[in-house]
């Protein structure tokens, strides 16, 4: 036994040299010296190297081939998540609803004094009381001004970082002929331009109000993401319906001259962020 295992220690650790000549010369190209017990060593490292990649392989990239379990686990994943983006999605849909249904009563003049309802269906253009509508908008404004609209109030120093990182299309081009004035009940901006110039929405959205009041004439609101709302009054006509998904960019009106608050062909712009009305020259360039 001894004797054996003398032999067997001879055999691994006998050197050897293996010499690499040229076959036409017998020049010699490269030289290695070695022992089967380095050969041994170097070899099961690489086995087990292998083995390590194998097995890293197959439980990841391999494993969907492999893993006759890795179809469910992955359909189980899909559904929890898919679940939770549901929830996700019904809430902002259930908050965006309800934010709508009362810029509607704003728009339709059904509103108290410290309460905006929170549902009503939206009556066709025939069926309005125009002047009840222009009665009601003038009372909304004037709480506006004191500061007594329930949730609609107007504040200067409001956390408007989110609406800032919104990028606005240019609705239309032209000159500022009124500016942005809650003190005088000037809650938009006026825009001067070229007759019949088409009127673009200036971010994406959908279409919440389209009608026509006695004083502001035509008028369109598109409810952005980011619960803004934007307002375009005084158009000459109205491309858009209520429901419509639009882009920004899209022509959702013609400039015109309509209603009695108006002395010629302009836009009047208004925007709502979370109640608030806002100076839309802080966000877009005219």
């Amino acid at each position: 036994m001894a004797r054996f295992k003398k032999t067997l220690s001879n055999w691994l650790n006998a050197r050897h040299i293996l010499i690499i000549q040229n076959e036409e010369n017998f020049s010699e190209k490269a030289t290695y010296k070695f022992t089967y017990a380095k050969i041994i060593f170097f070899a099961f490292l690489a086995l087990v190297a292998v083995f390590a990649l194998s097995f890293y392989l197959v439980n990841t990239i391999l494993d969907q081939w492999f893993d006759p379990r890795y179809a469910e686990r992955q359909t189980r994943q899909e559904l929890v998540e898919m679940t939770f983006e549901l929830d996700s999605l019904s809430y902002e849909l259930e908050s965006r609803d309800q934010f709508i249904q009362s810029i509607k009563k704003v728009l339709q003049g059904d509103v108290t004094t410290n309460e905006i309802p929170e549902s009503q269906e939206v009556a066709s253009s025939s069926d309005k009381d125009y002047t009840q509508l222009e009665k009601t908008d003038s009372i909304f404004k004037s709480e506006f001004e004191r500061g007594t609209g329930g949730d609609f109030l107007l504040t200067s120093n409001m956390d408007d970082v989110e609406l800032r990182g919104m990028y606005f299309f240019t609705p239309i081009t032209g000159y500022i002929s009124a500016p942005f004035d809650p003190q005088i009940e000037h809650f938009g901006i006026d825009i001067v331009s070229k007759k019949d110039e088409p009127v673009k929405s200036m971010a994406d959205g959908t279409v919440v109000f389209t009608g026509w009041t006695q004083t502001d004439g035509n008028i369109i609101a598109v409810q952005h993401r980011e619960n803004l709302i934007s307002i375009y009054k005084h158009n000459s006509a109205i491309t858009k319906a209520v429901g419509d998904v639009i882009s920004a960019g899209d022509i959702i009106a013609i400039i015109g001259n309509t209603g009695e608050l108006t002395s010629g062909p302009h836009l009047h712009i208004e925007l709502w962020y979370n109640g608030s009305a806002v100076n839309p020259e802080e966000f877009i360039s005219f």
